[in-house]
């Protein structure tokens, strides 16, 4: 590893961002100085959740297994099956528009968990399988494969384990850092201290190893997700399940790392803490909204806030629900 800071002077956000519509009314915005309507705690609150999705189809695929998010345009979000499948939605009624398989490069099917709509319309696309990052076209053909450490893939090639490599993946504003979270530690680190790999977008467009950071779970939880903020800095989505008690999830916010390459940590939200507005579990959780979020992107800003959608990953089970939340972020 190179010790170097991560770099956070990248192009801030300069236009408001269409945030997903059709969801579950939470009320309207409210000035900053005053306490947040349907809080979460001081830095988040909830504006919204809809179940619009959940063990529907489109085109003969299930809508559903939805482990990643990403803002493509105004009026779009892609949704990432981890079966293989790429969703376009509508960003205003989340209703999807179409469907994109997905492939390895024999063809086979991929444990698709992290996803990042590039500025030139590809896809990067990352699979828990080997694990790896793959480019796609706009269509679904793969465009090239980014480099992996050895000590990243899953064993018996490295130390990762079977179905905790890369979960999370983001590309920082100004599109030149990109950045994956492995979901559990590698086979000989501590129980709680994880790995973040960067890449730094080459003269020629290409992607080449960067700098490789650590960053310290709580207890018994791992890294689902990662979304860059403006600034550089990353949410984190830190989530746990335990059987007879339901899910824990968890927000954060990483510190700027102060020379070395260890990312510290500010907590947001527990989502446990949020209202539920509602909201209903099939299975035992602390609170009925919780349930087992995978995917998270920002859609948008408002009024010094980001506007955040976080969905759950239903893996097609009876006793799990399809869930996106709209979340309003101080940071």
């Amino acid at each position: 590893m190179r010790p170097r800071m991560l770099r956070t002077s990248l192009a801030t956000l300069t236009t408001s961002l269409a945030a997903a519509g059709c969801l579950i009314a939470a009320g309207p915005a409210v000035a900053q100085e005053r306490p947040q309507r349907n809080a979460c705690s001081p830095a988040v609150s909830l504006t919204g959740y809809s179940d619009a999705l959940d063990k529907t189809t489109h085109d003969g695929a299930y809508v559903g297994n939805l482990s990643a998010l990403a803002r493509v345009g105004r009026g779009t979000v892609a949704a990432l099956s981890d079966r293989s499948a790429l969703f376009r939605l509508d960003a205003r009624s989340l209703q999807p528009r179409d469907v994109i398989p997905l492939a390895d490069e024999n063809g086979a099917a991929l444990d698709a968990e992290g996803l990042v709509a590039d500025r030139d319309g590809a896809y990067l696309v990352s699979s828990e399988t080997e694990p790896s990052v793959r480019r796609y076209s706009r269509t679904g053909e793969i465009l090239g494969r980014l480099p992996v450490p050895d000590a990243l893939r899953t064993a018996p090639e490295g130390r990762a384990r079977a179905n905790g490599s890369f979960e999370g993946l983001t590309l920082l504003p100004g599109g030149r850092t990109l950045i994956a979270s492995m979901e559990y530690p590698l086979a000989g680190d501590p129980a709680d201290l994880v790995r973040f790999q960067s890449w730094r977008r080459t003269g020629h467009g290409d992607f080449g190893l960067g700098t490789q950071y650590t960053y310290r779970t709580d207890g018994g939880l791992g890294v689902s997700e990662v979304t860059g903020t403006p600034s550089g800095r990353l949410l984190v989505l830190e989530r746990g399940f335990t059987s007879g008690v339901g899910n824990t999830v968890r927000l954060y916010l990483t510190d700027r790392p102060r020379g070395g390459t260890a990312l510290g940590k500010t907590l947001l939200a527990d989502l446990a803490d949020c209202p539920s507005l509602g909201a209903t579990a099939r299975q035992p959780q602390p609170n009925p909204l919780l349930d087992n979020f995978e995917g998270m992107t920002v859609t948008g800003r408002s009024g010094g806030r980001l506007d955040v959608l976080i969905v759950s990953d239903d893996n097609q089970n009876a006793a799990q629900t399809t869930r996106l939340l709209r979340l309003r972020v101080r940071v």
